[in-house]
């Protein structure tokens, strides 16, 4: 291992070698949905409002880590457009020269009434979660009713042709995802949306997750080639998903295998909480600090070391599997998905 003092400059790198280029920012851990593989029902304490990030907050320190090498900024939550203003942010951010790509992961429901305002504001693609395209099905799972809403929203979206690629994430649960899987392959093959399948990850606010839980990517592309042959493409460098083409017509299905197919070796992602805790892995059990120095007067460089210490000591990778295992006190919500 390189002594600290040689990573005081030059890109963002942790002790494993792995160059830090994309970030995950959570602007609110608030939420218009309660999906149960996410939050409890009832009873999710908030963050109080001072405590959340502002605009002016958020943008300064996605403009330090731009200066770090970050390139990459996905807008995430909660649900991030029930922050209030939430399009003005994408324009702040839209202006800080080393972002080369803006994305947004939303749950659709207030994406009919802001896709234009979010296309004025410079976002470049969008990922909306939807776990059942049957209406009854969808409240299962989210305890709301409002899947014609989502599918408005993600129809809003689409009509702006530079907002692409657009996908659609699930999140796969045996004994429940097993009943969608060919209705989002006609999905995927009738629309240019790429549907993803994620494992179900022990993140939810119920603390109910066992692994006999996860419906493995493996078994979906098994279920879908009893129908349709699948032909991977190219994985692209850090891509959480492994992309299949359909062999005949159109449509890509991919598989988001954190569980079962781990890829930490190749990761260079970080996250940042919306009460401005920097966290290096989705099941960190530590976090540090950025809204205490940044509120006190912390200069740039200041920031800088503390973020470069606080990378250099990035998991090497998440354990999810292993005997000993602790599931972070965070839930998913309050993580930023």
């Amino acid at each position: 291992m390189k002594p600290r003092d040689q990573e005081a400059t030059g890109p963002l790198r942790d002790a494993h070698g792995r160059a830090i280029t994309d970030l995950r920012v959570s602007v609110t851990d608030r939420c218009n949905f309660r999906c149960k593989y996410c939050m409890p029902a009832e009873g999710m304490p908030w963050l109080d409002r001072a405590d959340v990030l502002s605009f002016e907050e958020i943008e300064r320190l996605v403009r330090v880590l731009g200066g770090l090498g970050v390139t990459d900024v996905r807008l995430t939550g909660g649900e991030p457009l029930a922050r209030r203003e939430f399009p003005r942010l994408v324009a702040m951010l839209r202006g800080i020269e080393t972002i080369r790509d803006l994305s947004l992961t939303t749950n659709g429901y207030l994406l009919e009434r802001d896709a234009a305002a979010l296309v004025d504001a410079g976002i470049d693609r969008v990922n909306v979660s939807i776990d059942s395209l049957a209406r009854d099905r969808f409240h299962e799972v989210t305890r709301r009713d409002a899947l014609p809403q989502v599918l408005r929203g993600l129809e809003a979206i689409a009509a702006h042709e530079r907002v692409r690629p657009i996908k659609v994430n699930a999140v796969a649960m045996r004994d429940f995802t097993e009943d969608e899987v060919f209705r989002f392959c006609e999905l995927a093959r009738s629309s240019d949306y790429q549907v993803r399948f994620i494992e179900f990850m022990p993140l939810d606010g119920d603390r109910s997750w066992s692994a006999d839980q996860v419906l493995t990517g493996a078994e979906i592309r098994e279920l879908i080639e009893t129908r349709h042959e699948l032909v991977a493409t190219p994985r692209e460098p850090h891509a959480t998903a492994r992309v299949y083409r359909f062999a005949q017509g159109g449509g890509e299905i991919g598989f988001i295998n954190p569980v079962s197919e781990p890829f930490c070796a190749d990761c260079n992602r970080i996250r940042m909480t919306a009460d401005g805790k920097l966290r290096t892995c989705l099941f960190s059990i530590r976090e540090t600090d950025l809204r205490e120095p940044l509120r006190a007067g912390a200069t740039d460089a200041e920031l800088d070391r503390v973020i470069r210490d606080a990378v250099w000591r990035k998991e090497l990778k998440h354990r999810v599997n292993e005997p000993g295992f602790v599931a972070p006190p965070r839930t998913m919500s309050a993580i930023g998905g």
